[in-house]
């Protein structure tokens, strides 16, 4: 009886603080900084390039994948590849962790 309401007493205060730790914002710039040391700080220009701020997170950069998050982002160009849309979806993936409670410099915001 008395290990059962530890059980539940333990399990309530992890929930608890899992609530906690969800509600605190992430810091991008620093998150992504401390990813591409622990990756022994390859040269990507994360900040600015969506190429590289894929490469950094271990996702498919390719035209095909970058065409298909143009799409769900619900760009309206040519999905290129060109400059134009590449910054656009940098900018956009930047806006999109904001809105979700990240925090992310406004210099990374475009």
């Amino acid at each position: 009886m008395i290990n059962d309401a530890v059980r539940a007493a333990a399990a309530q205060a992890q929930s608890q603080a899992a609530q906690v730790q969800a509600q605190q914002p992430v810091d991008v710039e620093a998150a992504l900084a401390a990813k591409q040391r622990a990756k022994g700080g390859p040269e990507l220009n994360w900040k600015s390039s969506i190429v590289d701020l894929m490469k950094l997170l271990d996702l498919d950069s390719s035209l095909d994948n970058r065409k298909a998050l143009a799409t769900e982002l619900g760009y309206t160009g040519a999905k290129d590849g060109s400059a134009e849309m590449n910054i656009w979806l940098h900018r956009r993936v930047m806006e999109e962790l904001a809105k979700n409670r990240a925090r992310v410099p406004a210099a990374l915001q475009g």
